[in-house]
């Protein structure tokens, strides 16, 4: 990563890590104490990058690595890239936390992507002998035999001229516009007349990427896998261009990849209809202004001079690549159906208290009897689509009430909640439009369900609903009993088999009582802050979690054992950063699993020695988020939604759920907590100057990949330990 090395200051010593005398001395706003989150979310992907590069992953896998790389490349641009040129067009001269300009920032991550698509290509470079020895073989162009020429070119007249149109650039006819993350040829062609003319072909995005050539038995006579050879779609076009400009001599044809700011900016206050904004606001991200323009190695000055002007770039928005632009499509490669090539697969565990014996067995008492907690991938997500299949059917149920944030294509989730209408039942949804780049889905699932009679919220103005909440309200031998369903992750049945996520099903009345107000704030008018157990943001959740550290320091400071484990994805609040490193201070063990961004920097003498930082990048993303408070032996454990953001605690409706079962709070310490920071394959421990370095093993540990230790071991019911002692005390 391109962070910067914390800067020496009169009160440091010239030792290799940042040191102060005296706690009393330092100041905890110094900007030296933090790291960038910019550079900070580049040294994630640095990590994502270094599964494709470890052999040890099966070889697809590795590859799929190198396509959600380049997506979250593509991803990062669009979002924050953009945001800091909206920064410098505005003219603001607000600096990060840790004291980076705008300008700074963006040629830091420049210098860093850089080196990102380098050692990308150079990894697909190297992979390919591997490809070849499993008889999958990306070829270039060039290299095609007569037969396969001949299939191409059978196959571009059939299948890719109809779908292909040459947009000239002259005098009576503008520059084309060059859609957000599109690749494009861009051809100069002369006529006979010997006048140069520019063109701009589209590279179509409704076919595969890479073009099939004939399919042979890598051993013929023999059974087994069938080989396959692939071409980029890119240079089938490139190679045909006379097709389209007959009469034409095609002089030159260079790819080139465009990528546009797609933060959508929503105007609310001003908005008549938030539904209807937020459409015209995704056809315009087609439309943003452009932030990244990606070309070959080889393409000309003059080429790149057209494409910059018309573009309205500078030459620090041009990245060369040496090689296939838009790595993302090898994904493509990755659905090939070699499953040998791949991680097995597994069938995730229904929990044994929710494993259901024929139509008859009620779900709603397994509840009853004890909260339930459910650990996906590992643990099926299919209780989750049964307990709003059943709360639809149950003729005792009388309202649905749930919170859909990404929930996808073809979603059972909704479907369920759809059939709760059918039935007569009261169904209230909250979809969260301003979910970034699943607006259009939610717009169609809101639609959907607004025509078939459930009332559907579309948010709080100023706020995005981020929780992940259900409610299902009974009647009980005349009285009503409310069921919760509460989660990490979405209410998405693909990602559910993606992510990790934990989830806890519940009839505790107190946290009941805090769905029903919760619901009657994000539906209607409500300023009740006061929740019983639920941590709510913005409600009060940066105030009880900023107590509980602080508690925590007054536990460490009474001579107590302090301890507090973090597992999220993001940590970037100042504020709980400064509370943090008074924690570390006053002598509290912290422990922080930090999948992505992280602006603290750990292990600073005299502000941060008792934090170490954690990330973890594997077969599966992490995306569960756990907060672990000793608090003197009364150990508390939330679980939710809520990054350590500002987003999430400030703009966001978020929420935290306490485990209150000593049962659940062993499960989780111990069995997912204790297990998370014991790995030493995936896991990468990060640097006081924000690089992060592989843990070693040691010479008598044995090796721990957390995730498949988990798929391995996965438990079908929550146990204590024999000797009800914690891991973590050990």
């Amino acid at each position: 990563m391109a962070a910067r090395p914390a800067a020496k200051t009169a009160k440091q010593s010239s030792g290799p890590d940042s040191s102060w005398e005296t706690a009393d001395s330092i100041d905890l706003k110094d900007p030296e104490l933090y790291l960038n989150r910019e550079l900070s979310l580049l040294a994630f992907q640095r990590r994502v990058l270094e599964e494709a590069v470890d052999e040890r992953n099966p070889l697809l896998e590795r590859l799929k690595f190198l396509a959600i790389l380049a997506s979250n490349l593509d991803e990062f641009f669009m979002v924050r890239v953009a945001g800091l040129f909206a920064q410098m067009d505005a003219g603001t001269l607000d600096v990060a936390h840790d004291g980076m300009s705008p300008r700074a920032q963006l040629i830091a991550i420049r210098r860093e992507v850089k080196r990102l698509i380098k050692e990308a290509h150079k990894c697909l470079e190297g992979m390919m002998p591997a490809l070849d020895e499993n008889g999958i073989f990306i070829h270039d162009y060039g290299d095609l035999n007569e037969v396969q020429l001949h299939t191409v070119k059978k196959y571009f007249d059939e299948t890719v001229f109809p779908v292909l149109t040459p947009l000239a650039f002259d005098p009576g006819r503008p520059f084309p516009h060059i859609s957000n993350l599109s690749l494009n040829l861009a051809v100069l062609i002369q006529d006979e007349q010997e006048h140069q003319r520019f063109a701009r072909v589209k590279v179509p995005d409704s076919l595969p990427q890479l073009v099939p050539l004939k399919r042979l038995a890598i051993k013929p006579g023999k059974s087994g896998p069938k080989r396959i050879d692939l071409v980029w779609l890119e240079q089938v076009v490139a190679a045909h261009l006379t097709s389209l400009f007959p009469g034409m001599q095609v002089l030159e044809a260079h790819p080139f990849h465009v990528t546009r700011d797609a933060d959508i900016s929503i105007k609310e206050l001003e908005a008549e209809d938030l539904l209807e904004t937020i459409e015209e606001g995704v056809r315009q991200r087609r439309f943003g202004s452009v932030v990244r323009l990606m070309v070959t190695q080889d393409m000309p000055p003059r080429i790149l001079d057209i494409l910059m002007k018309n573009l309205e770039l500078d030459a620090s928005d041009v990245y060369r690549v040496a090689g296939p632009l838009s790595l993302k499509r090898l994904m493509d490669v990755y659905q090939l159906d070699r499953p040998e090539l791949k991680d097995p697969p597994f069938v995730a565990a229904v929990p044994q208290v929710l494993v259901m014996n024929g139509a008859e067995d009620d779900i709603f008492a397994r509840i009853r009897s004890q909260s339930i907690l459910v650990h996906h991938p590992f643990d099926s997500f299919q209780p989750v689509i049964e307990f709003l299949r059943k709360a639809a059917r149950d003729p005792a149920v009388l309202a649905i009430k749930a919170c859909l944030y990404r929930v996808g294509r073809n979603s059972p989730v909704v479907e369920g909640l759809l059939d709760a209408i059918e039935e007569d039942k009261q169904v209230a949804v909250l979809v969260e439009l301003k979910a970034r780049f699943d607006e259009e889905s939610n717009i169609e699932w809101a639609r959907a369900m607004e025509k078939a009679g459930v009332h559907v919220v579309y948010g709080l103005v100023g706020l995005k609903i981020h929780s992940k909440i259900a409610l299902v309200v009974r009647r009980e031998g005349g009285r009503m009993v409310r069921y919760v369903h509460l989660s990490t992750g979405n209410y998405n049945a693909i990602t559910a088999h993606l992510y990790t996520d934990i989830g806890m099903f519940t009839c505790d009345e107190d946290i009941a009582d805090d769905a029903t107000n919760l619901f009657n704030y994000l539906t209607g008018y409500s300023a009740k802050a006061d929740y019983k157990k639920l941590l709510v943001a913005p409600l009060n959740l940066r105030a009880r979690f900023a107590a509980m550290i602080e508690r925590e320091i007054e536990h460490a400071r009474a001579g107590e054992e302090g301890h507090l484990i973090f597992k999220t994805n993001a940590l970037v609040d100042v504020p709980l950063i400064r509370a943090l490193y008074r924690a570390s201070q006053a002598g509290v063990r912290i422990q922080l699993l930090v999948r992505g961004i992280c602006c603290l920097r750990p292990g600073v003498r005299g502000v941060s020695d008792n934090i170490e930082v954690i990330s973890i990048v594997g077969r599966f993303l992490e995306h569960s988020r756990v907060y672990y408070f000793r608090n003197g032996g009364e150990e508390e454990i939330y679980i939710g939604s809520a990054d350590l953001m500002p987003r999430n605690i400030d703009h966001r409706v978020e929420v935290l759920f306490p485990l209150d079962d000593p049962v659940l709070v062993q499960r989780v310490r111990d069995q997912i907590l204790a297990v998370y920071l014991a790995d030493n394959v995936k896991a990468r421990r990060m640097l006081s100057n924000g690089t992060y370095v592989a843990k070693s093993p040691g010479e008598n540990r044995k090796r721990v990949n957390s995730q498949e230790f988990l798929l391995a071991k996965r438990r079908t019911s929550p146990q204590r330990p024999k000797n009800g002692r914690s891991r973590l005390d050990s």
